[in-house]
């Protein structure tokens, strides 16, 4: 009798495996849309990036800035560097996708494609590094900030939280570290370096760059016009 007491029934782990799935899945939905809603109105106030600073030993620097308080051309360049079609796709550039995907198999520098959305959502929300789940979730949080957020809001947290410096966090914080003064106040040119940091923060400076930092930042700060000039930031314009 006590064996087949606790006999269980056919399918019985199954069933109880997938309900703990399903629990989990409604629970991660939920929370995700509390936290995207919350960050609408509300800085994000640490990222697992800044964790992995704090634990390496080293101190995280940064300061929150409204996007009315940053210097337009600072949106520009991130949109002339990272993302040209920022405020005509809905968060995925499915022909810089692939175009990367191409270079990348002929053995071209090495690119993702991804979005300031798609970074923006990273950089909040999940970690560094590649994987199929980090992706999906990248994905995931793309959809929503792109919905909650708009692209005003977007382009505001991501020049707040993205490193623009071993331990810098934010245009603000870069600013102040490579050139001394806030980020209201950029040139097109220290706007164009910030912006050609962000790839690689932990092994390019802002400073008095050199090779492919050099050359990137210069590039930047002639496209910085032409995103100006075709309106390509209108969707940030206050």
């Amino acid at each position: 009798m006590a064996k087949s007491a606790i006999k269980q029934k056919p399918g019985g782990w199954g069933r109880r495996i997938s309900g703990w799935l399903a629990k989990a899945a409604i629970a991660f939905v939920l929370l995700s849309l509390a936290f995207v809603a919350l960050y609408r109105f509300v800085p994000p106030p640490f990222t697992l990036t800044m964790a992995g600073d704090i634990l390496a030993g080293r101190s995280v620097t940064k300061d929150w800035r409204s996007l009315d308080e940053i210097d337009p051309d600072m949106a520009r360049a991130v949109i002339a560097g990272e993302d040209s079609a920022f405020c005509a796709h809905h968060g995925f550039d499915y022909t810089a996708i692939a175009a990367a995907a191409i270079r990348n198999a002929s053995g071209g520098r090495i690119r993702g494609g991804s979005t300031i959305s798609q970074q923006t959502a990273k950089n909040v929300f999940l970690w560094q590094g590649g994987g199929y789940a980090r992706k999906a979730a990248e994905a995931w949080f793309t959809v929503l900030i792109e919905a909650i957020w708009g692209k005003r809001r977007i382009m505001e947290v991501y020049l707040n939280v993205a490193e623009t410096g071993i331990g810098t966090y934010g245009v603000e914080a870069g600013a102040r570290r490579y050139f001394g003064h806030g980020a209201d106040r950029l040139t097109e040119r220290e706007a164009a370096r910030i912006a050609a940091v962000l790839p690689l923060p932990k092994k390019r400076a802002g400073v008095a760059p050199q090779g492919f930092t050099r050359r990137y930042g210069n590039t930047i700060t002639r496209r910085i016009g032409i995103v100006r000039r075709e309106r390509l930031d209108a969707c940030v314009r206050g």
